[in-house]
């Protein structure tokens, strides 16, 4: 009987209840829901309305009965964990997947779906709002040549096949035209989308590669190596995390810029703008008017927060950035949160389940997170001032 076997025998009820729960859930991609199929049309329309027609959107049809799964998450035998903290965890997994079904169920549906994009992405709070603008404060840094967009999606597509030759994960590079990022990663497909139509520049690709693969590649395939499914399916709440180490890890490589820094805080301020009622055109008009935002990076700021009918996600990278800053500069070490698709909240689970042989320590690493690389004393300031 070899480790995992033995392992699996001695919490035979925890096992069959995230084997379960890995059959479930595998359906949930959130972000495969949520963005337009018809971005790029509705671009179009928006731009020959003068800004005036809100554009709308259609999103991919679900391809599971919500309602079934629902019942079928919450017929799950959690009295049947014999310890607390474990049962307690896959409790607050159960109501954390029951909140992103009901999610994807309401993709496009206005109202419904803010509401319940609230409940598990949260919304800026008034001290989120005033660290963006403080960042917004900030004089933009003299054009650098390397932020000059030349490059093609193919290009970047060679580029991440060289940047992941220091790995030895196997994933698939595929160009899409539905997608609202320049890059996405589909944890469950072990894919890599990048957007066909976006021109990037030297930055950008560095950038991309150390959060998309530094990060979001490098904790998907730690967490297929772990001996429970949830590293793989997703901690509660772990996006904030992950995107706070995704986005450290562009910090760690020195290229983090005061204009990714502003991009961010943008994300923040539309976000914002949806608890105050907005509607595409308001936010658009705040962004490209008001701040000034070229149209192409106003509209697709626009597009990332209204998507579904109002996407509250993208206020939490700044808040997972400040988090993950302070705790490498006060000497904790972020190994753990490379595990899998872990939260902050619920890091100290994984000692706990290591000592029981419930965990692995995490094969890949961020080579990013060995030293850093960071040269902006203005960067260092303001990420130490953020509230």
């Amino acid at each position: 009987m070899d480790k995992l076997e033995k392992t699996i025998a001695a919490y035979p009820n925890l096992f069959r209840i995230d084997k379960n729960l890995n059959k479930l859930v595998k359906k949930i991609e959130l972000l495969n829901y949520v963005n337009p199929v018809n971005i790029e049309q509705e671009k179009r329309n928006f731009f020959a309305s003068k800004y005036n027609v809100n554009p709308s959107f259609h999103y991919r049809k679900i391809d599971f009965d919500a309602h079934k799964l629902q019942q079928e998450l919450f017929s799950q035998d959690l009295a049947a964990i014999e310890d607390e903290e474990t049962r307690d965890f896959y409790r607050d997994v159960i109501y954390d997947y029951s909140g992103l079904i009901q999610c994807v169920e309401a993709v496009g549906q206005g109202n419904k779906f803010y509401f319940n994009s609230l409940k598990s992405f949260g919304t800026p709070t008034e001290k989120d709002v005033e660290n963006a603008r403080f960042i917004l404060h900030f004089a933009d840094d003299e054009y650098q040549q390397e932020m000059m967009p030349v490059y093609s999606a193919q290009d970047a597509e060679e580029y991440f096949k060289e940047f992941t030759k220091r790995y030895d994960f196997d994933f698939e590079i595929q160009l899409s035209t539905k997608i609202s990022a320049a890059a996405m990663v589909l944890n469950n497909k072990q894919k890599l989308l990048l957007k066909k139509n976006h021109t990037f520049s030297a930055n950008q690709l560095k950038v991309l590669a150390n959060h998309e693969i530094g990060v979001h590649l490098v904790t998907t395939f730690n967490s297929l190596r772990q001996p429970l499914k949830i590293f793989h399916n997703g901690f509660p709440k772990n996006v904030e995390t992950q995107e706070g180490l995704a986005v450290f890890s562009e910090y760690m490589s020195g290229c983090l810029t005061l204009y990714r820094l502003k991009e961010l805080s943008y994300r923040v301020l539309a976000t914002d703008s949806l608890r105050k009622g907005s509607n595409f055109c308001d936010t658009f008009d705040l962004l490209h008017n008001q701040y000034k935002l070229n149209r192409e990076e106003a509209y697709n700021i626009s597009l990332r927060a209204h998507r579904g009918g109002g996407f509250t996600k993208d206020h939490l990278y700044l808040t997972g950035l400040k988090k993950v800053y302070d705790l490498y500069h006060a000497g904790d070490s972020l190994d753990d949160l490379l595990t899998g698709k872990v939260s902050l909240d619920y890091a100290p689970i994984i000692e706990k389940w290591r000592e029981e042989g419930l965990a692995e320590e995490g094969y890949y690493e961020n080579y990013a997170f060995e030293f850093n690389d960071n040269s902006s004393t203005k960067l260092n300031f303001i990420l130490q001032n953020l509230k």
